[in-house]
């Protein structure tokens, strides 16, 4: 009886993961179908004509960052002109908050009580950001007479749908990281970068024809992002690796032997949060100036939108800084050397010729900093090269490093989490058949 009853108990647990792991992928296709079909419907009121040419006039600045990231909608000024980059923001300043006040350092150590309150206050500040960001975009359409009848109506119908749109999408990231696969926001930004990388193959293509891009320069070109995709997967994939011993120890009447292991510790532990952070950052204010820069009075916030475009160097400097920044940043929130230290003493770990406790986490604080900095050039030298590709070749900004680094990360996390659902099922299976063939031999035994 125990020997038939296994492979029907260890086939329907590998069966009902296979279902979950299908369910989770399709929840994580139907979001992004939502996604695509919304960045499709239009705000009401629009000149499309003169919509489409002040577009095509700015693709190549912080306008076509902007656009990027919202997946082409913002071009379309569809329902989700916004994207998810106001979330973003507001995530951002929550989390300095919880670093430099002390009342938003409190909540982090509540658990997920705590966890809860900071995602409400993220919430309310996207909910203003949004705001504040639909009504900016609302006044420069008006502004280069593209509202066909610019008015409180107009000013009513587009925050609201702008809003709401942005709102939204906050909320389909969250699901789509609770009920699907990955992070729902990196999913989302994902999605909006490669629906726009076809029509940039077809300019691309376009610019071979006419004879403004010669074909030796689009080999460089493919061979750039080729070079560029295998760093990302080489640096993603590196570990500096800290040897770790643990010490003979008596656990249950049993003496365990000293054994050697190792603590990994990535290259880049932050993934594409420091450039999305960082692109995010410096949108805010070049937005402002491409906004309300045109008016009486504004003439210096104009010029300030002009010192932020694409190629300027106080744009490289501003975004490279930003970007150090934030891998430092965001490495410390994520990555705690003392807790790590406190553990490994608790589990009676050490690493060899450092004492445990505080000469331990002194040792792996270091070790991070300079695996920090290393990914922090390494990342900004990525997301810096579309800039040179743009002044040198012309080439369209989605061939960038920051969308490819953003695509290259999303994908191979992407794999890395569906490899993992699927094990930890593989292992419940095994685990159960274990328990079972024990049962078996102690029935034997009796």
């Amino acid at each position: 009886m125990n020997g038939s009853n296994r492979p029907r108990a260890t086939g329907a647990s590998s069966n009902r993961g296979i279902r979950d792991l299908i369910a989770r992928l399709l929840f994580v296709l139907v979001a992004i179908t939502i996604f695509r079909v919304g960045s499709y419907i239009p705000v009401p009121g629009l000149d499309p004509l003169k919509l489409q040419a002040l577009f095509n006039a700015q693709q190549n600045n912080i306008i076509g960052l902007f656009n990027m990231f919202s997946g082409g909608a913002l071009m379309r000024f569809s329902v989700f002109a916004l994207g998810i980059m106001p979330y973003i923001s507001a995530s951002i300043i929550i989390q300095l908050f919880t670093v430099l006040l002390p009342q938003f350092a409190e909540l982090r150590k509540e658990g997920e009580a705590g966890q809860r309150k900071i995602n409400r206050y993220t919430r309310y500040g996207t909910l203003i950001l949004s705001t504040f960001q639909a009504f900016g975009v609302s006044k420069m359409l008006v502004s280069h007479g593209i509202a066909l009848n610019p008015g409180l109506s107009f000013y009513l119908t587009s925050v609201i749908t702008l809003v709401t749109g942005t709102l939204f999408l906050m909320w389909l990231g969250e699901q789509v990281t609770e009920r699907g696969i990955g992070n729902g926001i990196s999913i989302i930004i994902f999605s909006g970068i490669v629906a726009g990388l076809p029509p940039a193959v077809g300019r691309t293509l376009e610019q071979v024809r006419e004879g403004q891009i010669q074909p030796i320069m689009l080999l460089l070109i493919v061979l750039a992002i080729a070079a560029v995709v295998a760093c990302v997967v080489f640096i993603e994939r590196g570990q500096r690796r800290i040897t770790i011993h643990y010490a003979r120890r008596m656990q249950g009447g049993s003496m365990y032997s000293a054994r050697a292991s190792h603590l990994p510790l990535k290259i880049n532990m932050s993934g594409v949060i420091p450039p999305i952070f960082a692109s995010s950052i410096i949108l805010f204010p070049a937005t402002l100036a491409q906004w309300f820069g045109h008016g009486k009075g504004m003439e210096w916030l104009g010029s300030l939108g002009l010192m932020l475009q694409q190629g300027q160097p106080a744009h490289m400097i501003l975004f490279a800084a930003a970007i150090i920044f934030f891998c430092f940043f965001y490495t410390a929130l994520i990555f705690n050397p003392q807790e790590t230290a406190d553990n490994l003493k608790k589990s009676g770990a050490f690493v060899p010729g450092i004492r445990p406790g505080e000469q331990t986490a002194k040792y792996i604080d270091a070790v991070m900093s300079r695996l920090t900095l290393a990914g922090a050039i390494y990342v900004t030298l990525i997301c810096l090269l579309p800039e040179f590709m743009i002044l040198a070749w012309n080439v369209p900004f989605y061939f960038g490093g920051t969308s490819l680094l953003i695509i290259v990360v999303v994908v191979m996390d992407f794999i890395a989490q569906v490899q993992t659902h699927i094990m930890s099922y593989q292992y419940e299976s095994l685990f159960k058949k274990s328990n079972t063939r024990g049962g078996a031999n102690m029935g034997l035994v009796r």
